[in-house]
């Protein structure tokens, strides 16, 4: 594996998972693969009692490779990015995102479906994809589950970029720190604390249950929302015109269409 680390920490109790493709921890094809290679790994290990995430370097994610949104690309890159969220539900693993830096669109997305985010005062959160002409499938089952429709909404059709402070004021982030490595130290004092004095084997049942109605939703509409991205939105003029002109560092010329 090279964009994907995984250590196992705390007498293998943790495993520590690290987003390794600096400056963006872009969520491209090889680290989604690396990534389902490490959950189906986690699977058969009967002792972990949370996984965590984290971005190397100074950024969480700037999220999934714009490229691969191009429409031929687009079906099989969703795919394979929702297959990280059904791997993440059926797990049933505690987990938790340290978010230091942007972490936006399909990154957020990573993070938002954690039991538990951290960030530093670096953190800027948002889901940008409708300035691409896009939307984004996970964050728009996840984030009205989590905070509510109005700010679900006000995030998701707007596109801004909120700080940490923000994200924790509306209910995205549980605690905010003043740095990295303050952030870090908190959250192993938080998971020596609050985790690791608890049964593997119960946490999972925990998180089933505490989950049963996030999961069912999510399950359910993600399918929905996956085919109403490939086989609707990207037969549009616009969702097209959005990827390439972001990718070719040009204004985009909507055709409302």
């Amino acid at each position: 594996m090279n964009k994907i680390k995984l250590d196992y920490l705390q007498n293998d109790s943790v495993a520590h998972i690290v987003l390794n493709a600096p400056k963006g921890n872009v969520l491209d094809a090889v680290m989604m693969n690396e990534l389902t290679e490490v959950f189906s790994e986690l699977k058969t290990n009967n002792n972990i009692k949370v996984i965590t995430f984290e971005g190397e370097g100074n950024h969480f994610s700037f999220g999934a490779s714009v490229d691969e949104h191009k429409k031929e690309l687009a079906a099989a890159m969703l795919k394979s990015f929702h297959e990280l969220f059904y791997n993440i539900i059926n797990l049933s693993i505690p987990t938790i995102a340290k978010i230091s830096g942007q972490c936006l669109g399909g990154g957020l997305e990573l993070a938002l479906i954690c039991n538990f985010l951290f960030a530093d005062k670096t953190a800027k959160l948002g889901q940008p994809e409708i300035i691409l002409g896009v939307f984004p499938p996970p964050a728009s089952v996840i984030l009205p589950l989590k905070i509510g429709s109005a700010k679900a909404e006000e995030i998701l059709l707007t596109g801004k970029t909120i700080s940490a402070d923000e994200a924790k004021a509306i209910g995205i982030v549980n605690e905010v720190f003043e740095n990295k490595n303050i952030l870090e130290n908190s959250v192993n004092e938080f998971i020596e604390k609050n985790l690791l004095p608890k049964s593997a084997s119960s946490l999972r049942y925990a998180v089933k249950a505490a989950r049963s109605n996030f999961n069912c939703v999510l399950r359910d509409n993600l399918k929905v929302l996956e085919s109403l991205y490939v086989n609707k939105l990207m037969e549009t003029n616009d969702a097209n015109e959005g990827i390439n002109s972001f990718l070719e560092k040009r204004k985009p010329v909507w055709q409302n269409n």
